[in-house]
């Protein structure tokens, strides 16, 4: 819709704009409250949200394959990361490692390492990395073979715990 031209009933004799008339709506509640309405004004009400179990994550595709590919990163999920983690006994000899919170980690595999994460996720944006969209993620519950000589950022955005275990040479676990 243009606006119209419309004549100045003013001694100045110029020109201006009649612009149409904008209906502004409400903006909607915030995520996770509702507005209760009554005869007073609006008030906020927390709300029980059920909580929402993460996106799976998405592969990064780089030169036509998984980024996981490219870095030689494995990665096992689900009932095949489940059965390998208790065939390993990894939450009884495994040593363990955790975050109090958000923190970014500068990390380079000098022998290959098997990391299973038994809580929060964590994003690995590989050294040189030209887009900031080029990173792998992982979350709990996944059993991750980092292989050596693979420089990476690890980013934590919250808690995050880990059982490791540092590979010796022809180790194939």
């Amino acid at each position: 819709m243009r606006p119209a031209l419309a004549a100045s009933s003013a001694s100045t004799g110029g020109l201006h704009l009649a612009l149409p008339a904008v209906r502004m709506l409400p903006p909607p509640p915030p995520q996770g409250r509702s507005i209760i309405r009554g005869t007073g004004r609006g008030r906020l009400r927390a709300a029980a949200a059920p909580p929402q179990p993460p996106p799976p994550p998405t592969p990064v595709v780089l030169l036509g394959r998984p980024l996981e590919s490219v870095y030689k990163v494995r990665v096992e999920r689900g009932a095949t990361a489940a059965a390998r983690v208790e065939a390993l006994r990894v939450m009884e000899t495994w040593s363990s490692w955790r975050t109090g919170g958000r923190c970014v980690m500068p990390w380079d595999w000098q022998v290959d390492q098997l990391v299973y994460i038994v809580s929060g996720e964590v994003k690995v944006i590989p050294a040189g990395a030209v887009h900031g969209d080029h990173f792998m993620h992982f979350v709990a519950g996944d059993l991750v073979r980092y292989p050596r000589w693979f420089e990476a950022d690890l980013h934590f955005e919250g808690p995050y715990e880990e059982r490791y275990k540092f590979l010796a040479y022809g180790d194939d676990n």
